[in-house]
């Protein structure tokens, strides 16, 4: 029987045989590797002993707990939690599929026919696949076999526990900590580097371990020949002997690390686009590596690659659906598909717009609201209020603001069209319909009922991300902005009031009176106004 030791996020986890110990620590080279500064380098060991845990620390400087209590050695049954420093796992029995009888009898009472049993494989298990490299062979690969097949059939069941592990991974850099821990695991290599495309297409490097970190000098670098052939030819690899190798002469960078032998791939994307390589090297000896681990790495690279371009999906369509339900918020459910569809062309950093702006105010809201409790107030409001965003949103408008008792909505900004000035004042006819028919039903409810005046104006005005660093507001500011705002106050109760930008906008001008030039607050000139005659 076999135990697993499982941390209680899920990952990571790790099976437990009879007759292996387990060295658990934050090194790489750890048999279960866990990157967390609370467990040392080398922080314990486990084994299988009488169907329990034998756990025994190794001198870490956090400590190692069974159930809460601090151990040394300990035995830990199924179902106990241990916990390396901070890190807790449990301890589970090890669900290992049960063969089916080879002969059925009809107590098995089983209603279908068995042609061929095939076993169900679990979780990812890397470390119950690696064995000790052939000794006196070539290949680094920690895969043993007593025969040629049976070393394939374990590098191919190797490899797909390799295609498991890096699928749970959906983000960027825990999966390159996973590919070059991996890498660690199934090769015996003493340095792997992973290096990604910027924005600029130059290669940065986002990963680089070293087997011997606390002898190797400090940091290194990926020698830039290497580098450069495996992505210029998106060819993998295989530098038996580096020092002498035509290809790479005068590569000050492998004679200054005193690179041997070395392995580098390319990660390839789907349509062949290069999104980064990995390099493997060996500093000790030349002709470290067989052609074998070069076929290796060529087939783990291509899992790599897949992985990455994965997550970069997933990242990508989780931004998306976060942007789409910010955008929801403030634009009708079309056009916020539309913006979020179109990020790289929509400028929302800032930037002129031409904009027609509508402010919707309640008419003595203030002596009306001392009259009702706060409940009643909101109540009223919640409803008018969705009443008039639904109203916005259908005539392709876009919700800036609520202001106490106001609205504020805008049209042409991100998205412009020709005819946002006569939307603007088609959106405000309904909204005073819409508003007469909320009264009518508050009126039959034995409610307050309310009456509102809008401005409306057209012109050029700042559109973008407004703000400070802890929380930005896309609006618009200007004067057309301030003079749309200035109208409003000067409606009247059920009044929509125009400027003349607004109304010579128009493609289809609605039944309007011309009123005389009113003197707005903040304008030292009078201002042509029109008031819409909406009512039937």
């Amino acid at each position: 029987m076999a135990l697993r030791l499982t941390a209680i996020t899920g990952d990571p986890s790790i099976r437990v045989p009879p007759g292996r110990t387990i060295v658990v620590g934050r090194a790489a080279e750890c048999d279960l590797s866990i990157q967390d500064p609370t467990v040392s380098r080398r922080h314990a060991e486990i084994e299988l002993v009488d169907g329990e845990l034998r756990i025994q620390d190794l001198g870490s400087t956090n400590g190692t707990f069974l159930n809460g209590r601090k151990v040394k050695d300990a035995l830990a049954p199924p179902g106990a939690r241990v916990s390396f420093g901070k890190v807790t796992f449990d301890v589970l029995r090890d669900q290992l599929p049960v063969p089916l009888p080879a002969v059925l009898t009809s107590e098995d009472e089983l209603d279908a026919t068995i042609l061929r049993q095939v076993p169900v494989q679990g979780p990812a298990d890397i470390a119950s696949r690696l064995g000790d490299a052939v000794a006196g062979g070539p290949s680094l690969l920690r895969i043993g076999g007593a025969s040629l097949a049976e070393r394939q059939a374990r590098k191919l069941a190797l490899l797909l526990d390799i295609a498991k592990e890096l699928a749970q991974q959906t983000r960027i850099d825990r999966l390159l900590e996973q590919a070059v821990n991996l890498t660690f695991q199934v090769m015996d290599v003493d340095r792997v580097a992973i290096l990604m495309k910027g924005p600029g297409e130059e290669l940065e490097p986002r990963i680089s371990r070293s087997r011997k970190a606390e002898t190797d000098g400090g940091s290194w670098y990926v020698p830039r020949a290497i580098a450069k052939k495996t992505v210029s030819e998106r060819v993998a690899l295989l530098i038996e002997n580096a020092p002498a190798d035509d290809r790479f002469a005068g590569g000050g960078t492998m004679l200054r690390q005193k690179v041997q032998s070395a392995l580098c791939a390319p990660l390839l994307g789907n349509q062949g686009t290069v999104l980064g390589l990995i390099y493997l090297d060996n500093l000790g000896a030349t002709h470290s590596f067989a052609e074998e681990d070069l076929e290796f790495l060529t087939a783990f690279s291509g899992m790599v690659a897949v992985a990455i371009e994965n997550s970069q999906l997933l990242e990508r369509v989780r931004r998306e659906a976060v942007v789409l339900s910010n955008f929801q918020r403030y634009f009708a459910p079309d056009l916020a598909q539309q913006i979020a569809g179109q990020t790289g062309e929509v400028q929302l950093g800032g930037s002129r717009h031409r904009v027609t702006v509508l402010f919707s105010d309640i008419r003595d809201f203030t002596s009306l609201s001392e009259r009702m409790n706060p409940d009643e107030i909101a109540r009223l409001l919640n409803e008018y209020f969705t009443e008039m965003v639904d109203v916005v949103f259908e005539h392709g408008g876009i919700l800036d603001k609520f202001i106490g008792d106001s609205l504020m909505a805008l049209w042409g900004a991100p998205v412009t069209r020709e005819d946002d000035a006569d939307r603007a004042v088609q959106a405000a006819v309904a909204m005073q319909r819409a508003l007469e028919r909320l009264n009518a039903e508050w009126a039959r409810q034995g409610r307050p009922t309310l009456a509102a005046g809008i401005g409306i104006n057209s012109g050029e005005a700042f559109a973008g991300n407004i703000g400070s660093d802890r929380r930005l507001e896309y609006t618009v500011i200007g004067d057309a902005v301030n003079t749309a705002a200035r109208l409003c106050s000067e409606a009247g109760p059920g009044e929509i009031l125009l400027a003349e930008p607004a109304y010579a906008g128009l493609a289809a001008p609605p039944p309007a009176q011309a009123l005389a030039p009113l003197p707005l607050k903040g304008k030292a000139q009078v201002v042509p106004v029109y008031r819409i005659e909406w009512e039937v």
